[in-house]
């Protein structure tokens, strides 16, 4: 189902080749997750394109692609000769970027939730429980 490198630093990412999400897309949102909840910062040494490839054991220009697209977005700063790093500029997401990202979350988590045998008002329910009541909406 997925396949899950560790690059030595209590990060790991896990592909799900089932989910239709391309995998390149699943490497983004995965270290932005990472970098958002604390689990990358700024300096943090990512593997080399070749070695992510080798441990998620796919094609060197996906994780090529994730990358080049990571740094474009300000998530990480590569180095000629020394690697690639997390960058420490803040992540400014655009409308479309959180609503695509907001999207794929609530299809995985229905999809999810189906296959366990619950209905999507029994999801929905569960959602507003664990909601905070004064939480104000962005």
């Amino acid at each position: 189902m997925g396949r899950t490198p560790a690059n030595g630093q209590g990060f790991q990412l896990k592909l799900d080749l089932r989910s239709g999400v391309p995998v390149y897309r699943q490497i983004i949102d995965q270290v932005r997750t990472g970098v958002a909840a604390g689990a990358l910062a700024a300096g943090d040494q990512l593997p080399t394109v070749r070695q992510l490839a080798v441990d998620l054991a796919i094609n060197p220009n996906t994780v090529l692609r994730a990358y080049r697209e990571l740094e474009l977005g300000g998530t990480l700063e590569t180095h000629q000769g020394t690697g690639t790093f997390i960058s420490n500029k803040k992540i400014v997401k655009n409308n479309a970027e959180r609503e695509r990202q907001l999207t794929q979350l609530a299809s995985e988590a229905a999809a999810r939730a189906g296959a366990a045998g619950f209905t999507l008002e029994e999801l929905l329910d569960r959602l507003r429980e664990l909601t905070p009541h004064s939480t104000p909406r962005r």
